[in-house]
This record gives structure tokens, sequence and C-alpha cells, in this order.
């Protein structure tokens, strides 16, 4: 260990020789007189290479910009999203405006003022008036872009209206699986994760009866074009994010703590294929946090249906008991005769029974007493 601080040591202690004999040459340069020669050769040549690079910049970046414009998404899909592009495109207009003057201005007068025999440059050692303009200037068109922002952010994560759709998708390693209010009313039950288990992947709370016709999907999600939509999001593992890029939505999926989105989808799946003149176009929901191994598989079909569609999409679906009726074990017994209503018969005949059967056995016990 001695060993290697003593190298480290002895090489700081050469370095430092080496910059000293620069500062030392820098200075018998600085201290010349006005009668010596300063060399200039290559002088004309650099300034000229200022003016190549400037126009052989200007013409990349242009080209890059319309070569990559095909890649661009198309207008959002959403409201909010159209709003969320207004704002991207003002502040890149804002910001690329001063880029081109300041670059244009370094090389220019790089090229300019490049070294010349007997010109001197003016210094001003301060400016207050200048001063003043290159600080209010900037502060006032920084605060103008971060209050239409936030303003912004503030209006998506604002409480969703009352009517909106609420729909729960939660992450894992590695799908998304979409939650439903249910096929009779539009409120999710409560969910426990000490209840997740093969088959109740998400932890749906049978004690609260709103969870009654609750019902899930893991390979795709719908929603209702022109209504507000209310995403509810978790996390069951790690951390997800949930990010719908044609909607302009992205939000993380944090384990144990749930957030929330919600955006009005106003063009639907056909809608988008006509536009695009493609007809296998899907949007799609992708996870934009490396989640492990399998983080590539992580994505959901997201279909956008007029409202006769959806409302006639959701009245097929499969609730989570009937689709699972051994699950009607798990509900309390004052709220069963409620959850029968969405248990098969078959399924639920043998459950009757049984609570028949109990309830005879508990008779007869008290009649013996």
């Amino acid at each position: 260990m001695y060993i290697i601080i003593a190298l480290v040591a002895l090489v700081f202690i050469v370095l430092t020789g080496v910059v000293i004999s620069r500062l030392q040459g820098v200075l018998k340069s600085i201290n010349k007189t006005d009668s010596e020669e300063v060399e200039t050769s290559g002088n004309k040549f650099n300034g000229a290479m200022f003016i190549v690079i400037l126009i052989g910049g200007a013409v990349s970046i242009t080209w890059s910009y319309l070569h990559a414009r095909e890649f661009f998404l198309p207008e959002a899909s959403s409201i909010h999203g159209r709003r969320t592009d207004d704002l991207f495109w003002f502040s890149m207009g804002i910001l690329t405006i001063p880029f081109i003057i300041v670059n244009f201005l370094v090389f220019f007068f790089a090229w300019k003022y490049q070294h010349k025999k007997g010109h001197r440059a003016t210094f001003y050692p301060e400016n207050h008036k200048l001063e003043l303009v290159w600080t209010i200037i900037p502060a006032i068109v920084m605060a103008l872009l971060v209050f239409t922002g936030w303003k912004a952010w503030s209006d998506i994560t604002a409480e969703a209206p009352r009517d909106a759709e609420v729909i729960e998708i939660t992450g894992k390693q590695f799908n998304w699986i979409a939650r439903y209010g249910g096929v009779d009313n539009n409120k999710l039950g409560d969910y426990n994760y000490k209840l997740i288990d093969a088959q109740n992947e998400v932890g749906i709370d049978l004690s609260d009866e709103n969870s009654f016709d609750d019902f899930t999907n893991p390979s795709e999600m719908h929603i209702p074009v022109g209504r507000p939509v209310l995403l509810k999001i978790r996390a069951r593992d790690v951390l997800h994010s949930v990010f719908i890029p044609h909607m302009r939505v992205k939000m993380d999926a944090v384990p144990g703590m749930p957030t929330k989105f919600w955006f009005v989808p106003d063009k639907t799946t056909a809608d988008m294929r006509a536009e695009t003149g493609n007809p296998k176009f899907d949007y799609e929901i992708a996870c934009t946090e490396v989640c492990g191994q399998g983080h590539f598989s992580m994505k959901m079909r997201l279909i956008v249906d007029d409202e006769a569609t959806y409302k006639k999409w959701v009245s097929e679906q499969a609730t989570f008991l009937s689709t699972y009726p051994e699950y009607l074990a798990k509900v309390p017994e004052n709220l069963k005769a409620k959850a029968m209503k969405y248990v098969p018969a078959e399924a639920a005949t043998p459950a009757a029974d049984s609570s028949a059967t109990s309830a005879g056995g508990a008779g007869a016990s008290s009649s013996l007493r």
C-alpha cells in the first residue's frame, strides 16, 4: 500500500514539474515586447476551418432533422398529448434560436477576428447594462418554460373527472395485468398483496363487494374513445413504467406506492389505422424501466373502441369470480348472496348446498342442546 502511495505521489510530482515548465513558456511569450513578431503560421487556415465546420455542422444538423422526421411519432391520439407536443416544440424553438445565434457568432468571430499584425483587441472589464440584459431575459424565458410545463403537468396529474373509466394496471415480471371496475359498475374493489396467488395475480380482495364484478385481462387493454380514462398504476415486484407513446402517457409503477395518470383518448384504433395507412396498426403499452432479463417482453396491446363497441366488450367479459368460482369460499358469509350473482349456477350450487348443510348441522346441534 505504501509503495502504491509513493508511486502515485511521484507521478503527481512529475506532472507538476511538466505543468510548471509549460507555464514558464507561456509567460515568456506574454512578456514579449510589441516589436517582436508573433508566429502566425497556419493562422488563416485555422480561421478558415472554423467557417468550414460552421457550414458543415449546419448542413449535418439540418439533414439529420429532415432524415429523422419519418421516424417521428404521428400527431398525439389524446387531448393532453397534443398540448404536451405543443409545449415540446415551443421549448425547442425557444432554445434552438439562441443556440444557432450563439454558435454562429462563436465560429464566425473566431474567423473574423483572427490574429492580425497590428490589430489590438478591445476589452470591456464591466458593463452593468449588458449583464442585466443577459441575466433578466434568460430568467424570464426560463420562468415561462417552467410555468407552462408545471401547469400542463398539474392538469394531467389532477383528480380525474367523475365520469372517468377506472382501470387498474399492474406491472410484474414480465407482463402487465389490467383490472376493470366491473361489468355492472365502474368501481374497482380493494386489493391486498397478501392475497396474491397463481390465479389472483393482483390480490383482489373479495371481502369488498365492489370486487365481485371485477375482471382482469393480461393480454390486452380496451378503453373508450372521447371519455376520460383513469389508470391506477401498481407494481407487484420491481420498478416498472407505463408508457403509451401515441397517447403521450408515461408514469412509473412503483412497488408499494400506487400512482395514477388520466387522459382522454380521441382517436380509435380504427381511426389510427386509416390515418397511418397501416391496417395492422395497434397502440401499445410498453415498460420504460429495465426490470430484468425479460424486460423486452413487457408490453401489452391497447385497443381504443368507440363507446358502443367498448360497452359490448365489457359486457362480454367474465368476472374473476365466474372464472375462478372456488374463490367464493373467500367471500364473507354476509356477502355471499350478492357474490352468487357473478358465479356460474353449476359452480354456485355446491357452495350453497355446503352452506345449507352447515346451517342444518348448526340447527341440529342447537336442538341437541
